[in-house]
């Protein structure tokens, strides 16, 4: 069988205590896979031969499982599911999994934002997909979409090359979005397009507010996890804050768990004018992201983590504090990046296999034991189960971490001001 690249937007995201790669799929170029049990498993094979971080495949005989999986029949989708499983198992790598579709659809809603669809349900009718209901006052309903319509094609692919969970996806995406239909309606005599935009919103990650300690006026912005509106959402917080004149910053991305890397990547460059910001090392190779020369602000800046603050967070803290622009405050961060690559395969599921390591720009292995803080400060278990049930919530004044962050925040000011620094 040979193989061929099926290219995808290149998306890069951040879970908990890991990094999501949204990869180009391989295909089979003489098979459909969604209809082939055993190309699926084979695909499956292939992506982890091509791309897993350990090309002794921890100790295992990769290629000897192949002829062992290839050797075998697979009655359906799920027996293929469940081979695929079992392999993945046996690399003892529990960061290297398998996603069925749903589970690859929750995956996405959790790391690209807030994903929305139009109002349609679709049943499948043949190789194609009949819409079977309209949800009332949806996007769908204020269209010329009727029920009964048939499904062509979704964005330009044909329905007969999708299964229906991998269609249902692909009704989602995020809010002000495009999705076009070609559709087929009985009466009709030839078929016709349809265009909708997604309608909903996206989760807001970034909330601030000026604080007076003292003389002192300091804008706190607590930043809970990254998605497509977070680096803009960020500029805003910055900007606002500077024009009320204050005179330092606190970044607090406790319970924090990630989400888009491109976003924390973004954030930053919004603190950081020059210099690597994290260090990707994959086998023998080590590539460098840096920042640009596109710092909003240049104020004495204090970081806030904990021991959940994960993936995009400690890239952002790391960075932030090899560079020695702001001081880290808190508790040693949760430590597991691991670079992964998901891998959509035909049929809607997903493998996530571990590609690569990322290290801060002194080159700290995150994964090793997370980021250490500057300054260690212990918590408060109320304070911390009220951050963690409320990602918009903004710390009392009892918080700790937050006055010893004041604390220190307000010296680093009369450092810089003592200094004549601008």
């Amino acid at each position: 069988m040979s193989w061929q690249p099926h290219w995808r937007p290149l998306t890069s995201v951040v879970g908990v205590g890991l990094v999501l790669l949204l990869m180009p799929r391989a295909i089979a170029a003489t098979t459909t896979l969604k209809d082939s049990p055993k190309a699926l498993v084979d695909e499956a094979w292939q992506v982890i031969y091509k791309n897993y971080i350990d090309q002794t495949f921890n100790q295992l005989d990769w290629p000897s499982i192949r002829t062992e999986l290839l050797s075998k029949r697979y009655s359906d989708r799920d027996a293929a599911h469940r081979v695929i499983q079992q392999t993945l198992m046996r690399l003892n790598d529990p960061y290297t999994r398998f996603l069925p579709p749903q589970e690859y659809s929750q995956l996405l809603l959790q790391t690209q934002g807030q994903q929305v669809d139009v109002g349609i349900t679709l049943v499948e009718a043949g190789e194609l997909f009949r819409v079977s209901t309209i949800q009332a006052g949806s996007v769908a309903a204020k269209s010329d979409l009727k029920v009964g319509d048939e499904i062509l094609a979704i964005n330009g692919r044909g329905s007969d090359r999708l299964t229906l969970e991998r269609a249902t996806l692909a009704l989602r995406g995020p809010a002000g979005s495009k999705l076009r239909l070609l559709v087929r309606r009985e009466g009709r005599p030839q078929p016709f397009s349809i265009e909708l935009t997604r309608a909903g919103d996206i989760p807001r990650t970034v909330n601030f507010r000026t604080l007076t300690v003292g003389q002192q006026r300091v804008g706190y912005i607590r930043l809970s996890g990254f998605n497509s509106r977070s680096v803009e959402q960020m500029r805003e917080a910055i900007d606002v804050l500077k024009g009320e004149r204050v005179q330092g910053f606190i970044l607090d991305v406790r319970y924090n768990p990630g989400g888009l890397l491109e976003a924390g990547i973004e954030i930053t460059r919004q603190w950081l004018d020059s210099g690597v910001i994290v260090r990707i090392q994959q086998h023998q190779r080590e590539e460098a992201i840096r920042a640009r020369q596109t710092a909003i602000s240049h104020l004495p800046l204090v970081v806030l983590v904990n021991h959940t603050s994960a993936s995009a967070s400690e890239i952002l803290a790391g960075a932030l504090q090899d560079q020695g622009r702001a001081t880290v405050v808190g508790t040693r961060t949760f430590g597991k990046v691991r670079v992964q690559a998901v891998h959509e395969m035909a049929d809607g599921s997903a493998l996530v296999v571990t590609i690569a390591r990322y290290l801060t720009p002194r080159g700290t292995d995150i994964s090793a034991g997370g980021i250490t803080p500057d300054v260690m400060v212990a918590t408060d278990p109320t304070v911390d189960l009220e951050l963690r049930l409320n990602p918009n919530l903004l710390p009392r004044p009892t918080d700790p971490v937050m006055v010893k962050a004041l604390e220190l925040l307000n010296t680093k000011i009369r450092d810089r001001r003592s200094a004549n620094v601008r």
